[in-house]
């Protein structure tokens, strides 16, 4: 792993679980699998912290471990999993869009404890909806569970691995079996903390008699988020609204329903989707276009013949099979990003320049200036500013063996996968330099945060004992008008770096993409 990105494991470990955690986790990340005792004497920690914390990391997937011959067991910290976390909150939302609130609290709560049984989610998530209900309203349990079914159904969630023993055919073949449960019941609400002691009392006093209470049916089949499929979500997604922005609302309605039909059947880094026939998409259109056989298949030859080629003929029987050509769809998404990534920092002129490269793949100085209708002197510092940064490349091509440069051809080209980890690198190191900014500002006005929860706290106490208006505006006087300020200035600027983190991690995920299915073609 790159600086940029070790530094953005450790941030993102150290925030979700705290310093203990980061230090075992930043020992793993650096130096590769390593057993229990040199993790104790690396890290400085007792051997009781460095168990829990590798407990909390393999409980979240961070980590992995491989029995040795020898007896020993080596730990190993997974880089790309941990930096998954930062797409957390995508994940989420996505969710909650697709499934609504059930959905959006199931995969909130699986994502919180790493893994969990089915019985333990849902009646998690009931109780949780229960909470925001009104009085005398509760969740059903069979409500939750059938939104838990569609997302299994659906691949966005799956059943943890088998032990190693079991043979891999099985394993595949049970992710996304749901155990028939027949979950009923409601959810309930949270009770006093003098009621929740005597229960947990209770609880504990259960245990130490022998644990009357039997296990659930489900005991030991736990689930986890599949973060490939969503992933996966996330590209069709991109690849529908890039097809809407090109063409139109239909096209992109066309392709959205090829992706549909083929998602579950399409391998997560396949190049391209299984071959539909128009009769299929047809028949698979949404309800609410009325549009016909004839129409779809001019708009599918359209779509065929785009120079991007999103989507490709590949037969003719069923009125002409289509598939949806995915690599070419992802390498068009991450050199658009380039483009406006350099429109962004060197001006229009520069991105013409850029897009003239990829174009034509090589140029010499002289052609650049001439198809680019840019004077030579504006050119050639144009150029120079793309190669420092590595944006563009310089290649070599001599007439003769020694090498003289005046008898060297040198062509400027565009090394779209070496731009693309450019990016990538750049990418990590800003999503780290926001989240230490916004630890900085929270650690800068830590007092007038502190005051104003505890003033929060005691007009929530009032207001629930019933308290008048007087009493609460005196509470509230006890933040000034500029702390008030203060605080609304810090609100704004935090909220604002959690949405640039948001939006860098777009472009992340679109430049992981491309470099991920460029490295799996043959």
């Amino acid at each position: 792993m790159t600086q940029a990105e070790l530094r953005l494991c450790s941030l993102l470990l150290r925030e979700n679980f705290g310093e203990i955690v980061e230090k075992v986790g930043n020992s793993l990340l650096r130096t590769g699998p390593r057993p229990l005792r040199l993790l104790v004497g690396d890290t400085g920690l007792l051997p009781d912290q460095v168990k829990k914390a590798l407990c909390v990391l393999l409980q979240h997937g961070l980590a992995r471990y491989e029995p040795q011959p020898r007896g020993a067991v080596e730990y190993e910290a997974r880089g790309e999993r941990v930096l998954r976390i930062l797409r957390y909150p995508r994940y989420i939302y996505t969710a909650k869009t697709l499934y609504g609130d059930p959905g959006e609290l199931l995969v909130e709560e699986l994502l919180l404890h790493g893994h969990l049984p089915m019985s333990s989610a849902v009646a998690r998530v009931a109780d949780r909806l229960t909470e925001t209900m009104e009085d005398g309203k509760s969740m059903d349990l069979s409500e939750v569970s059938a939104t838990f079914v569609r997302l299994a159904d659906t691949h966005f969630i799956q059943r943890c691995a088998a032990p190693p023993a079991a043979p891999p055919e099985a394993q595949a073949k049970d992710r996304f079996v749901v155990p028939r449960l027949g979950l009923v019941g409601k959810g309930k609400r949270r009770h006093s903390c003098d009621e929740e002691e005597e229960g947990e009392h209770k609880a504990k006093r259960q245990k130490q008699e022998g644990g009357s209470s039997e296990p659930p049916p489900d005991d030991g089949i736990y689930w986890q988020v599949n973060l490939e499929r969503f992933h996966q979500h996330f590209r069709d997604q991109a690849l529908v609204s890039a097809v809407a922005s090109r063409m139109d609302q239909t096209s992109s309605e066309v392709v959205r329903t090829m992706l549909r039909m083929s998602e579950v059947t399409t391998a997560s880094g396949a190049s391209h989707t299984q071959p539909l026939s128009s009769n299929e998409i047809f028949r698979s259109l949404p309800a609410g276009y009325n549009i016909s056989k004839a129409v779809l298949d001019q708009y599918l030859a359209l779509l065929a013949d785009d120079p991007l080629e999103f989507v490709g003929k590949s037969g003719d029987s069923g009125g002409g099979t289509y598939t949806v050509n995915l690599h070419k769809a992802l390498v068009s998404l991450a050199t658009a990003t380039l483009e406006s990534i350099v429109e962004e920092r060197f001006g229009s002129r520069c991105a013409r320049i850029f897009r003239l490269l990829l174009r034509k793949k090589h140029l010499e100085q002289k052609q650049v200036e001439d198809f680019a209708m840019i004077p030579a002197k504006e050119a050639k510092d144009m150029l120079y500013r793309m190669l420092s940064e590595n944006l563009v490349a310089l290649q070599e091509i001599p007439k003769t063996p020694d090498h003289a440069p005046s008898r060297t051809f040198y062509l400027y080209t565009v090394n779209v996968m070496a731009a693309a980890r450019m990016l990538l690198h750049r990418c990590y190191k800003s999503v780290a330099n926001l989240m230490e900014r916004r630890h900085h500002e929270m650690r800068e006005n830590k007092r007038l945060l502190e005051k104003s929860q505890r003033v929060e706290a005691i007009l929530a106490s009032m207001q629930a004992t019933g308290a008048e208006a007087a009493q609460l505006h005196e509470v509230e006087e006890m933040i000034t008008g500029p702390e008030r300020q203060q605080l609304e200035n810090l609100k704004r600027n935090v909220n604002k770096m959690d949405a640039s983190e948001n939006q860098v991690d777009e472009t992340i995920f679109m430049l992981e993409a491309f470099i991920e299915s460029t490295m799996k073609r043959p």
